[in-house]
């Protein structure tokens, strides 16, 4: 059998069908990605593959560091066609590792090249990239239309510029959001802290001196994301702080903060606390979704992050306990029934148990699928962590509301990852068909397919799209 063939995943007949003649077609819905909203609004071209591919690819840094490959081969001042060459002589020993089918996957679907990657293959591969990547189809906007992509949410701090934003809001071709990320402005005892504070106050030219101006900045800056369109926020935290709302001891953290000193640690969790009740609290009056990434412990290499800064690929999955402080937090938003529609993302999959139900305890009735146990994420959006996700979520939930996968990539080649999933859930629905736990009703089970790969976000975001386009993949 070919590598990657076309019935690549789908074991049985009904997952064939399932696949084709309904999830291939299905546009993409991308709600959480990191891509540059500047580039999309410019149609960017990218002078080359590595740049497109390779440049902000930590994944792929990764396995490059793993390999024996030097930094200046992969972040360092080595000649673009020279890193590449460099990841082609790893991609060969990436077998298993997903990144060896989204590599195969991304050189198939944007250029139509069906070689393996390696060594040998690598130089002409790179120039047939760089050729289709200097045509008009090969620009930022091209290519997101060869993946069918309909909406990207972009991830956005709160001292953004969003003037991208506002020229992609005349655009009816694509729908770009942005999507309201205040990390920097909960995580107080960062050494960064006092200096994003300064950058907010630049951006809305106000001085940000004590909690309350903050909370106020940055419930206006949620006004301003709403007009452009936004209908989400993201947090990566380890884990939701445990805490009460206290805003006179979040603003004596605050004043600790801003003289330069880190507030003792029961301060700073009441204070992150406190300070994302009232965001979260303004999601909901909103009607946004609030998304939560939680688990992993970040930038562990202090000597790549002094070198690189954040996003180096030095993250790993952490094991902070989640159920107390998470149940603790939906539960005072729930009580005051301003508990907006939430989206629950573990790193960490002995977690994935714990979240799916505990989303299951803040459903009320008001729209299916409200609470949402997130896909399978960073280190876990491969094909073990994607089906035990799935499972699980099958097991505890409804999976037939569930608003499916996101790329959570910064590269525009990174949208194979939707069909990767696509055809595992295709798959896991054809075997259960095939031992006789689903029945066979394939015009049901289709509609299924297509809610959970478009509809069902579609929907729950509020896009106003059309429900089920099948267009021709």
């Amino acid at each position: 059998m070919t590598f990657l063939h076309e019935d690549f995943l789908l074991d049985t007949p009904h997952a064939q069908e399932l696949y084709h003649n309904h999830a291939a077609g299905c546009p993409i819905i991308d709600f959480h990605n990191h891509l540059d909203a500047a580039w999309i609004a410019s149609d960017h071209r990218f002078t080359n593959l590595t740049e497109a591919w390779l440049g902000h690819d930590h994944y792929k840094w990764r396995v490059m560091r793993a390999h024996g490959i030097s930094e200046d081969l992969i972040t360092g001042a080595a000649s673009d066609e020279d890193k590449f060459m460099a990841y082609a002589r790893c991609v060969p020993h990436t077998v298993r590792n997903p990144i060896y089918h989204w590599t195969h996957l991304s050189l198939r679907r944007y250029f139509g090249i069906n070689e393996v990657l390696n060594e040998v293959s690598a130089k002409p591969i790179y120039a047939e990239a760089n050729r289709q990547l200097a045509l008009s189809t090969g620009s930022t906007r091209g290519l997101l239309s060869k993946m069918m992509v309909q909406v990207v949410c972009t991830t956005d701090d709160p001292a953004d510029d969003l003037s991208a934003h506002e020229q992609l809001r005349q655009d009816p071709t694509l729908s770009v959001c942005p999507t309201f990320r205040p990390d920097r402005y909960l995580s107080i005892s960062s050494e960064s802290f006092v200096e994003s504070l300064q950058q907010l106050g630049q951006r809305v030219d106000r001085e940000i001196t004590d909690f309350g101006i903050l909370a106020e900045v940055l419930v206006s800056r949620i006004g301003d994301f709403d007009e452009l369109g936004c209908r989400a926020s993201d947090h990566g935290l380890t884990r939701m702080p445990l805490g009460s709302f206290d805003r006179r001891t979040a603003e004596k953290a605050f004043v600790t903060a801003l003289s330069g000193s880190v507030p003792e640690s029961r301060q700073q969790e009441i204070y992150c606390y406190t300070l994302l009740q009232i965001l979260c609290r303004e999601y909901a009056r909103r009607g946004w979704v609030q998304q939560f990434h939680l688990g992993p412990i970040r930038n562990n290499n202090s000597r790549l992050r002094a070198r690189l800064g954040s996003d180096a690929g030095t993250d790993s999955i952490g094991d902070y306990p989640q159920a107390e402080s998470l149940s603790g937090f939906l539960d005072a938003l729930d009580r005051d029934e301003l508990l907006a529609k939430t989206i629950l993302f573990n790193s960490n999959p002995a977690d994935n148990a714990l979240f799916a139900t505990m989303v299951a305890n803040f459903n009320d009735g008001s729209i299916p699928g409200k609470m949402q146990h997130g896909s399978g994420w960073w280190f876990l959006d491969q094909l073990d962590g994607m089906r035990d996700q799935l499972n699980t979520l099958s097991q505890m939930g409804m999976i037939s509301h569930f608003v499916g996968m996101v790329t959570d990539s910064r590269s525009v080649l990174s949208f194979p990852r939707h069909e990767y999933f696509r055809r595992l859930i295709c798959q896991i629905f054809g075997r259960d068909v095939a031992a006789g736990l689903l029945p066979t009703d394939i015009p049901f089970l289709g509609s299924l397919i297509r809610d959970i790969c478009y509809n069902n976000a579609n929907r729950y975001f509020g896009f106003g799209l059309d429900d089920s386009p099948i267009l021709q993949p």
